[in-house]
């Protein structure tokens, strides 16, 4: 915790926070690549 508060510190709370969405954003769009490639499949039938 210590670690996250300096780093905090270091760079500036909106940095954090737009790397903590970034991070969180991520697994949503591997989802949605996954739905996007798996299209074609479920089109044909």
């Amino acid at each position: 915790m210590e670690q996250i508060i300096s780093f905090i510190n270091e760079v500036g709370f909106p940095i954090v926070v737009t790397l903590y969405l970034l991070y969180r954003i991520e697994s949503k769009l591997d989802l949605v690549v996954q739905s996007i490639q798996s299209l074609p499949e479920r089109m044909k039938g």
